[in-house]
Parts: C-alpha cells; structure tokens; sequence
C-alpha cells in the first residue's frame, strides 16, 4: 500500500467517524452520559479538537501574568502551540508558536521576556506584533518580509481573563457580551494589580469531558472533597433547584454587604445553555476564603475589596475554564486535551501584586485546599475512565437537580459539535 493509499484510507477512517459520532450526538438522551467511544476514541477526540478546540474560544491566562512590553506565556492546544504576550502599546496579541521558516517552535519556554521573538533555529527575528524583521542574508533578494509574520490566532480580553481561537472566524455566540461583563464584574479585584503567586500542572488520565463533567456538579462533594467542604456551600449557583431557604437567606444577607461597597453578584449567563455563566455565592457561614480554616490567605485584599466575606465569584467558560474570585486571591482553572484519554488541568493562585510571598502569605496555605481537591479529582476522573473503558459500560442517567450543570454541559458539547461539523 503506498502513502496516497494510507493517507486516503485515514481520511476514510476519520469521515465514517465523523458520520457516527453526528449520529451518536443526535440520537443521545440529553440526561444520560455518552457512549464510550465519544470519551475514548481516537478519532473521535480528533474531532473534539478539530470542532471545539480549534474553533471555540479558549481560555488560555490572565493579563497580570503579562504585565509589561515583550512579556509571554506559551501553551500547547492539542498539537498547536501558541504564543501570547504583550506588545510596546500594551495590547495583548496572540500568534502560531511556529515560524514561518522551517516552521520551528519559536519561544520554547512557558513563560518569559523578549525584546524580539528570534527563532532558536535560524535566528529569524519577529517583533512584537509578529511582522518579520530579519531572515539572513540567505534568502533570495525578491524575499518579501511582510509576507512572511508569523500567523496570529484571534484574541480577546475580558476583566483580565485572556481567549484566544484557532479557528479563521470567531464564532458569533454572545461573546462580546461576556466579556464586558466581566469588565463590570472583574472591576474591584483590579487584575492588572495582580501577580501570579502558585502554579500547578495535573496530569489526569481521563477524557477532557470527564473532567469538566466532574467540575459541573457537586453531587460527589460530600464523598470525596472534605477539605473543600469546610467553606465550600454545595449549591452551584443563586438558581440551584436544591438550595434551601436557610442558603437563601444567607445569600440575601451577603449581597445586602456587597451592595453597599458596590461589589457586582447577580447571576449572569450567556450564550447557549450557560456556555459562559458568572454568579457570586457565599462561603460557609464564618469563613472568608477557601482555606482549610476559612481565614484569610493574605494580609492584602485585591483591588478595592474592603469586605473579605465577599465569597466565591464564579466564573464558568466551556469548554475549559472555571474559576473562583474571593477578596484576597483568586483561582482560575484550564482544562487542556492531549489525548483521548488524557488531560492536563492547570491551576494557577493570584495574589495582590504588592504581596511578600512568607510575609503576607504562605504559599502552602494558599494552594492546600485545591491541591487536595485536584487530587480527589484526578482519582476520581481515572477511575471514571477506566469503567468507561470497560465493555460492561453503558450510559447512565444524570441527576436533573444534583447533576443539571452536567446536563448543561453535555447539551452544549452536543449542539456545538454537530453545528460546526454541519458548517462544513
């Protein structure tokens, strides 16, 4: 068999795919989970990342992670490596870590600083804003630089969360309307004050869908999460059909609080099924943060924050971003594929920028909570994957009060899906 042949077959392999997995996603009851291959299969986590990760908005980081001119972060989008920093005006661009010689990944290092982008292969050199400025003298004299910046990816900011998208047009979703929500909401912690304090990387050996599925309810919380439950309320949002009165009323005194110092906390969603939703929640009774005692983590409140029982300021994007605002630090959480049965969940602890980490915070006691969570997580998410994988599987039925964000959740993976693959 020669190379067109296998190439064809490959090409074969992934349309059937493509047919049975449309099939698969309309012939699914919305309250039961999916069939295994959509969590297992190759081919079709191909498509996951070809439909949703190369033409959804992604979260990607925060701006304070970028503060000044020439500063970067990089991250890897299943096989596409991206490249976002600051530019001399301030404005945050993204491009394609690849350069437009040999195709090279340019800046090689998660984060970093540069006064030009210079490629480690062959010392082509971009400016900040990815024209091209120098490729030797080798190259012919008809070479034309400005035909040859580096490719950018579209990008967006929004209450100092960074998104970027792979795909050639952004997808027309209530986005925008998002995002400047997130300005209004995001205004007190004043982002760009901020400092990246703690990091971690997660490793999980289970489909990206299992782990935003987990995230998306709190059904197993009771069984698994005793760290997180010592300031954590169950209760997903203001509109959780099982919140009880005694929340409500909690909830109705808080907000009372935050009104007065004039802090945002009305529920907000936006685009189909809640793909982006932020809402403020109270924490338990007596706490101020998620911290194993509930006290607080650092000496500095963020912004304009004067009341540090501000709770939890939840922040939901899909298809990989879910985080938590409290007075003085704040969560955000990626979610990344690398396989069918692989993910990498990206943890990340801001702080006020003026903060000394082992004066005004321990970094210990910041992470200690989460760092726990994550790993009952991680058990949880590979032991999921591993009866999934089992021939014995089949899908289950999902709570519609424990498990609504699930239901949610799914509904939007399904319809988004089948959208872009019918866009074709």
């Amino acid at each position: 068999m020669n190379l067109n042949d296998q190439l064809n077959m490959r090409h074969a392999s992934l349309d059937e795919a493509k047919t049975a997995m449309s099939e698969l996603l309309a012939k699914r009851p919305s309250n039961y989970s999916l069939d295994a291959q959509l969590y297992n299969d190759p081919n079709m986590f191909r498509i996951d990342m070809e439909e949703v990760f190369q033409k959804e908005w992604l979260f990607v980081g925060m701006t304070s992670e970028i503060p000044k001119k020439g500063d970067y972060i990089t991250v890897e989008i299943g096989q596409n490596p991206v490249l976002v920093l600051r530019d001399g005006e301030g404005n945050v661009n993204a491009f394609h870590n690849t350069c437009r010689h040999r195709g090279s990944v340019i800046c090689t290092e998660h984060r970093g600083k540069v006064a030009n982008l210079v490629c480690p292969y062959h010392q082509w050199t971009y400016d900040l804003k990815g024209n091209l400025l120098f490729a030797g003298t080798e190259m012919s004299k008809d070479f034309d630089l400005k035909q040859h910046g580096l490719k950018p990816a579209l990008c967006k900011t929004g209450g100092g969360f960074i998104f970027v998208c792979l795909g050639k047009t952004a997808p027309d979703d209530g986005f925008d309307d998002f995002l400047s929500t997130l300005d209004e909401y995001m205004e007190p912690y004043d982002v760009e004050n901020t400092k990246l304090a703690v990091e971690s990387t997660m490793h999980e050996r289970a489909n990206w869908k299992l782990v935003l599925e987990n995230n998306r309810e709190c059904y197993h919380c009771s069984g698994s999460h005793p760290e997180l439950l010592h300031t954590l309320l169950e209760w997903d949002d203001t509109e959780d059909p099982r919140a009880s009165q005694d929340f409500l009323n909690h909830y109705n005194e808080q907000s009372a609080q935050w009104d007065k110092e004039g802090i945002p906390h009305k529920h907000k969603s936006f685009g189909e099924v809640q793909r982006n939703r932020i809402v403020r929640m109270p924490l338990k009774k007596g706490t101020e943060v998620m911290t194993i005692d509930g006290a607080a983590a650092c000496t500095k409140t963020l912004g304009r924050i004067k009341n540090r029982q501000l709770g939890s300021m939840r922040i939901l994007h899909l298809p990989n971003s879910w985080n938590h605002m409290q007075s003085d630090h704040f969560i955000v959480f990626r979610v990344l594929p690398i396989s069918a049965q692989e993910s990498i969940v990206t943890t990340k602890w801001f702080v006020h920028k003026d903060a000394v980490e082992g004066v005004d915070y321990d970094p210990e006691n910041l992470r200690k909570v989460w760092d726990a969570t994550n790993e009952q997580d991680r058990l949880l998410g590979e032991r999921n994957q591993l009866g999934i994988n089992s021939i014995g599987y089949q899908p289950g039925p999902y709570s519609e009060t424990f498990e609504f964000g699930v239901i949610n959740f799914l509904e939007w993976y399904s319809n988004t899906v089948q959208k872009n693959l019918k866009a074709k």
